[in-house]
């Protein structure tokens, strides 16, 4: 089997373990008046893991596939799919959750889209930062202000 539908069926055990918590354990612990809501803490995990179980099993029947793509990975010459890259951005996902919290918010977001598209091969600087830094303060005033989930915004010696 080729290391794709490996992953697939890995991922899909993951969404089938995450589609029942959401079915099944998370709604018996309601309390009863928000058994009446129209939509209830598991709906999103319930939507996730039906997506995720789609997915994976399209990937696993082989349905993504066309004509003109090679068949599988060759996981014996892993050198040619970029891996450098691949590796300093999951170093960069990791650096980013850690600095979440003491660097705040908007300085860690728009740096880690500015490095992370860097990585990738991104050169324009002139679209890339102003890009980068209002597609963070966006998601920021979203959370913030729509949601009302308290996010800190810059650094804890910053007044933030």
């Amino acid at each position: 089997m080729a290391l794709d539908r490996w992953i697939a069926l890995i991922l899909l055990s993951i969404c089938l373990a995450y589609g029942y918590t959401a079915w099944f354990a998370m709604d018996s612990s309601l309390a009863p008046f928000m058994k009446r809501n129209p939509i209830w803490p598991s709906t999103f995990p319930k939507v996730l893991s039906i997506l995720g179980v789609i997915a994976c099993c399209a990937i696993l029947f082989g349905l993504e596939k066309s004509e003109e793509q090679p068949a599988e990975i060759d996981y014996r010459r892993l050198g040619d799919y970029h891996l450098g890259q691949a590796l300093m951005l999951l170093g960069l996902m990791v650096a980013y959750a850690l600095c979440l919290r003491p660097v705040g918010f908007i300085v860690s977001t728009s740096a880690f889209l500015i490095l992370g598209a860097t990585i990738l091969g991104e050169r324009g600087w002139r679209y890339l930062v102003p890009i980068a830094l209002i597609a963070t303060l966006v998601v920021w005033y979203l959370v913030q202000q729509v949601l009302g989930i308290y996010m800190r915004p810059l650094p804890g010696f910053w007044g933030g």
